[in-house]
């Protein structure tokens, strides 16, 4: 979308573009999706996001300092689960339940948003350590949202990861498939032992940028 506006030589501010991505995935194609994805592509960065009951969004980077984003990405990694997926059947669940007040559900967002700000603190004294084992309780809690989120092969992968170096990790985007983002301070051991489980790792890394239209001559 960033592009296309730069191709008509049109500018849009990052919180607009966020803005009309959302409207583009969420109203005009119908999906039931949140609107973390978009903002955080348009932005970059390491954020906290705040939704508004007037639909705004506030975004404000987190206090981290560059001992701790280096410390994530020494210890951070990623793996591809070897099962690609759709999110609207999960998310669909969630919408629907959260819409009709279904209390579990509602208590389990409310626990959701809590672990967030726990991490938010976390991370903004260094306390990477605490940030993995919130990531952690994150993931127990989160896969009883949906059946869908998670499996008996997800949770057979995630203890083995547990069991052999990750201090924390989860089922990265709306779960189902996709990838496992996990935390851990021997790297080659859990490598090691994900590729027991067949699974490759992925090379990351952090962009601060966010959206950026890249001109070639």
């Amino acid at each position: 979308m960033n592009a296309l506006y730069a191709y008509k030589r049109q500018h849009i501010g990052t919180r607009d573009l966020a803005a009309e991505a959302f409207h583009m995935e969420a109203d005009i194609l119908g999906e039931p999706c949140g609107k973390q994805d978009q903002y955080i592509a348009a932005y970059g960065g390491i954020m906290c996001q705040d939704y508004h009951l007037d639909g705004t969004v506030t975004m404000t980077p987190l206090a981290v300092s560059e001992e701790t984003v280096r410390d994530l990405r020494e210890n951070l990694m990623m793996f591809f689960t070897g099962y690609s997926r759709t999110a609207a059947e999960v998310l669909n669940d969630q919408k629907t339940r959260s819409e009709k007040g279904d209390v579990e559900m509602l208590e389990n967002l409310h626990f959701i948003k809590q672990k967030g700000q726990q991490i938010k603190s976390a991370l903004e004294k260094g306390e990477t350590q605490t940030f993995a084992s919130l990531m952690h309780e994150h993931w127990l809690r989160k896969q009883q949202r949906s059946d869908g989120i998670s499996s008996d092969f997800f949770a057979d992968v995630y203890e083995h990861a547990r069991n052999n170096g990750a201090v924390g990790g989860k089922l990265v985007g709306a779960g189902g498939g996709g990838f496992m983002l996990f935390y851990t301070h021997n790297r080659p051991h859990l490598c090691h032992a994900m590729m027991e489980k067949g699974m490759q790792e992925m090379d990351f890394s952090f962009d601060f940028d966010g959206s950026v239209v890249l001109l070639r001559n």
